[in-house]
């Protein structure tokens, strides 16, 4: 991959390269040939939704879990672009998958720590493991933390960990540096939640962090910990970008097939100009999102700033996308058995996760100087 010069000066590339291009259709044949709705739904209701052969496809068959992995570490040696690429197509399907927490968040958390601390090799190692998919991490803290937000420590209880139930290995930021703890060591409990979006499971996580490895003293675990909740809340960005595009096409989809008074509903005029407003939003937000992925990419001082944007945007732009679908899709859009619900509760919970939109305007308007909302 090649990476244009860092800092303000280098104008931002928002197209996709046609290596992006190309690991796009390889994601979304997967997707349409393992990811089947109907047994989604039934994992979903079971408390398990997670397919763990689809993981693998993803992971080890066409190597998505390493793309921030150096190649030197068994990864793909890619960068921010590419994950963004993944994100937008498990965002369309919602999928249960722990990409975002796992190949994102922990693993940029982890970078910041590999070649830092005396443990580094224990990093690299971990790295690799996550790179082929042979483990999952997932760093402890509320699935709420904004990237500049207050930090949960790990003494006793964390409550709204994403994808904890999926975790192998817990990264845990205590005030004497961050821990890398296996969550099969004892007194380490993961207690489920009932969350709002099936799909991306909650657990309330209690851990000693003190048995397990200490991979980074202060005040670079703190360091890392922000690193890698910023490239999660603009990754994000990509996975809402997704859910929007996939709501906007089915929506236009369904109202071409559907029909009364012998005219698809979607030449009724007011219906037009519903779909024509939310598919301005969804190339806004596109524009957002690849923003903040190419700033994150490229090392770019303004990463912060367009994250900020991005999450400002696109969380909301997701949610109006899925209501409109749920909407427009009438009576069947209310059922369990169409999709539209999960992309509904998947951006409602998105709206939430790595700082609400409000958090993100508030830091949008300290980066640019500006007087914040009221």
């Amino acid at each position: 991959m090649t990476l244009r010069p860092s800092g303000s000066e280098a104008s931002p590339d928002l197209l996709y390269s046609d290596i992006e291009d190309d690991l796009r259709a390889a994601v979304r044949s997967l997707l349409a040939d393992r990811h089947d709705v109907p047994a989604a739904l039934v994992r979903a209701e079971s408390g398990d939704p997670y397919d763990p052969e689809l993981w693998s496809s993803l992971s080890a068959g066409i190597g998505v879990s390493g793309l921030l992995v150096p190649e030197k570490l068994g990864g793909q040696g890619a960068g921010p672009r590419e994950a963004a690429v993944v994100l937008e197509e498990l965002g369309r399907s919602v999928t249960a998958a722990p990409y975002l927490t796992s190949s994102v968040i922990a693993t940029e958390t982890l970078l910041a720590c590999d070649g830092e601390s005396t443990e580094s090799t224990d990093v690299a190692g971990l790295l690799t493991a996550l790179a082929h998919g042979h483990r999952v991490a997932v760093l402890a803290v509320p699935f709420t933390t904004a990237p500049d937000g207050p930090l949960s420590l790990g003494a006793g209880t964390i409550t709204g960990v994403a994808d904890a139930q999926r975790a192998d290995v817990l990264l845990v930021l205590e005030d004497d540096g961050l821990y890398a703890v296996e969550t099969a060591s004892p007194g380490v409990i993961v207690e489920p939640l009932t969350p709002l979006d099936l799909t991306r499971p909650l657990a309330a996580v209690t851990v000693d962090a003190t048995a397990g490895l200490r991979i980074a003293a202060p005040p670079l675990a703190e360091a890392a910990v922000r690193r890698g909740l910023l490239a999660g809340a603009g990754l994000l960005a990509s996975e809402q970008l997704g859910i929007a595009e996939w709501c906007l096409e089915e929506t236009v989809r369904h109202t071409r097939e559907r029909h009364q008074f012998n005219r698809p509903v979607g030449s009724f005029q007011a219906l037009k100009h519903r779909m024509a407003q939310l598919w301005l939003e969804v190339v806004s937000a596109r524009a957002a999102a690849r923003n903040a992925a190419d700033a994150l990419a490229t090392g770019s001082p303004e990463a912060p700033l367009a994250v900020a944007l991005a999450q400002a945007y696109c969380a909301r732009v997701a949610v109006h996308a899925a209501e409109e679908c749920v909407q427009l899709h009438g009576g069947i859009g209310m059922t369990w058995e169409h999709p539209a619900h999960l992309a509904l509760k998947r951006a409602k919970s998105d709206e939430l996760a790595l700082g609400s939109p409000g958090r993100h305007k508030e830091t949008l308007a300290a980066l640019a100087d500006l007087p914040g909302p009221r």
